[in-house]
């Protein structure tokens, strides 16, 4: 005979709990009033992930900012025709590994600001694009002070 399974309320608050502090796979949810031990939570969260440095500087500094890359002049040779000295503009597929992880540490960084907030704050910040201009809305939400927003800009 096997004994069925009940929940308790110490069951339903442990769970509640565990979503309060985050795990392995996501950070901590906001909760009412809890925005500077989030905001703490979050980064050491953050602080866990391979992509550390990326992750914080989106966070802190905004987006990587892509430029114009020079391509030096070549010589023509016997097999390939002579190269003039260009710029070209700076892409995911031109640029260095290392320019590659913060692009790819970009949606990175929102996605887990995104799944750490409720949907009523959700519906408010969902109109950026930039994980700093996130982060920034969400501290001025629950501060009280009023957001200045360009829906679906990317202001």
């Amino acid at each position: 005979m096997t004994t069925p399974i009940t929940t308790s309320n110490n069951d339903s608050q442990m769970d509640n709990n565990i979503m309060a502090a985050g795990s392995k796979e996501h950070p901590p949810m906001l909760a009412t009033g809890r925005y500077a031990q989030w905001q703490s939570c979050v980064m050491r969260y953050i602080n866990t992930r391979p992509n550390t440095k990326e992750l914080s500087q989106f966070i802190y500094e905004g987006p990587y900012v892509m430029t114009e890359i020079l391509v030096l002049e070549k010589p023509a040779t016997t097999i390939k025709e002579a190269v003039h000295a260009h710029t070209i503009t700076e892409t995911y597929k031109n640029t260095t590994t290392e320019k590659c992880a913060y692009f790819d540490a970009d949606a990175e960084v929102i996605h887990l600001i995104l799944t750490g907030i409720g949907d009523d704050i959700y519906s408010t910040v969902d109109a950026f694009t930039i994980a700093k201009k996130i982060w920034i809305a969400i501290e001025r939400l629950q501060q009280g002070k009023p957001l200045n927003i360009k829906r679906r800009g990317i202001h």
